[in-house]
């Protein structure tokens, strides 16, 4: 065998092998992708228009709630705060979608909304960039939440501002919750403790 068929074996050899290694790169991501938990399952955008892919959120309780600035439910943006400070050591993630959609009570800005609940209620937990929760045009994380296929239990559009939606730790929707249910609401704590301890 000439050294020129030896070298020309040893580069189909390695070029063999790179397509080898490069293909089962292109498996992995597959693969995680499906073991995210459907609820999870989703890319957003944050208040700052960075892309944030839900599953970093896998493992945790996921408290999402639809916010707006102008409305009566407004001052809800306290408790919620207070709730992810006490608890986001223990595994609580508290994210926040602003929404439009309910008597335009949400017309700022990316920046007036995070000034807003910076100067007012010291938001600390994650914002998202404004969406539609309800309609043709919501969100896939919102048309999933509220959908019967995915959520038989309390399927629906979103009647209002600061609807809640827990996220148990298996990514399954462990819980939907009105408006008029406040964050430290004891018996809304109790449901989240609950989630919190399995």
């Amino acid at each position: 065998m000439t050294k020129r068929r030896i070298f020309e074996l040893g580069l189909l050899a390695v070029l063999v092998m790179t397509l080898a290694i490069q293909a089962e790169e292109k498996k992995e991501p597959a693969k995680a992708e499906k073991d995210v938990p459907a609820a999870l399952n989703f890319k957003m955008k944050s208040l700052d228009g960075k892309d944030v892919d839900l599953s970093k959120y896998e493992g945790k309780v996921v408290l999402m709630v639809n916010v707006a600035s102008k409305c009566g439910y407004t001052p809800q943006y306290g408790p919620l705060e207070a709730l992810h400070e006490k608890y986001k050591d223990q595994g609580l993630v508290v994210l926040g979608f602003p929404c439009n959609q309910f008597g335009a009570q949400e017309p700022g800005t990316a920046e007036d909304i995070e000034k807003f609940c910076t100067e007012n209620y010291g938001v600390t937990f994650d914002m998202f960039e404004k969406i539609d929760v309800n309609g043709e045009k919501a969100a896939p994380l919102y048309k999933f939440l509220t959908s019967k296929e995915t959520n038989p239990k309390s399927p629906g559009k979103v009647d209002w501002n600061f609807e809640k939606f827990l996220i148990g730790k298996d990514g399954k929707i462990a819980g939907r919750y009105k408006s008029k249910v406040s964050p430290d609401d004891p018996e809304f704590v109790k449901v989240v403790e609950k989630e919190l301890a399995k």
